[in-house]
């Protein structure tokens, strides 16, 4: 069992600006994710935890090492799938696996080319091997990257945005091949679309402004609020009133109407009950 801890972890940067203010996470095998707005600081958290960032105070331990003064004990197990790649090499998939390979260290050529094969096989990639990745879809991209964040065997993978721009087919796909990956070894989801946090997250922690305003399961948080969940259709002019009663955490259109939802332990008048999501969750700890 792999286990992250993050302790009272704080981030100033020269500027003055705090990016992370007195973060405390415990992670172990399996998806945690990380939600939060942009800005929020889940990049900056990223960068400490992987060594590019070190913490104004605090400390972060990777199965008990000190991977702030150390992070090399961090580095050599890690691997990180971004949210862009940038401009891919004209070079086929299995090469440009190969070249990453060396740079991780894997020098013996058999046991690098088994590696590989067995990645391509693992992304479903393997029959486009001799392919230039810059001709793939986004998703196969995508499942490419998770590819080269595998290669020598890590166990803690950073994954920043991994659906953004994919079709829903490829999104489950994708999120398919990352639950099974999660069994073990750590895997760290930072995002801001809660869909992805509900499909795959047994844990989950939600920032803002540099703070963890909450973590825990997904599945409590729902049941937190079920019986505490009002909507009701209503007119944009009327939303003002509304808050000023209530606390509300969403307003959208549906079907070209405007529904308000509010939080609270009693019913509102002309309210209906609707059954509490993440989303809402997400909301309610945000607003």
């Amino acid at each position: 069992m792999n286990t992250l801890n993050i302790h009272n972890v704080s981030l100033v940067y020269s500027n003055g600006y705090q990016a992370l203010n007195a973060l405390t996470i415990e992670i172990k095998n399996g998806i945690f994710g990380l939600l939060g707005p942009n800005g929020a600081g889940k990049s900056s958290l990223m960068k400490a935890i992987v060594g590019l960032q070190k913490p104004s105070e605090g400390t972060i331990t990777f199965n008990n090492q000190d991977i702030v003064e150390n992070p090399i004990e961090i580095q050599k197990h890690l691997g990180f799938l971004p949210q862009y790649f940038g401009v891919y090499p004209k070079i086929s998939a299995y090469n440009l696996l190969e070249h990453l390979a060396k740079l991780k260290g894997i020098n013996h050529p058999q046991k690098r080319k088994k590696q590989i094969i067995t990645l391509l096989e693992k992304v479903n990639l393997l029959d486009a091997k001799d392919k230039a990745v810059h001709t793939f879809s986004g998703g196969m991209k995508q499942r490419f990257g998770v590819a080269q964040a595998l290669l020598g065997s890590p166990k803690i993978v950073i994954v920043d945005e991994p659906t953004a721009g994919l079709d829903p087919e490829e999104r489950n796909r994708f999120n398919t091949l990352l639950s099974d990956l999660s069994e073990d070894i750590i895997i760290i989801l930072s995002t801001h679309l809660v869909e992805d946090v509900r499909n795959l997250c047994s844990t989950m922690g939600i920032m803002k402004r540099g703070k963890l305003i909450v973590q825990g399961k997904p599945k409590d948080f729902i049941k937190q609020l079920q019986g505490k969940l009002w909507s009701k259709e209503t007119e944009k002019n009327d939303i003002s009133a509304i808050e000023t009663n209530y606390k509300v955490i969403n307003t959208q259109l549906v079907e070209r109407v405007m529904n308000v939802t509010v939080v609270a332990d009693e019913q509102p008048d002309s309210f209906q009950a609707i059954n509490p999501t993440l989303e809402h969750v997400y909301f309610n700890y945000l607003s």
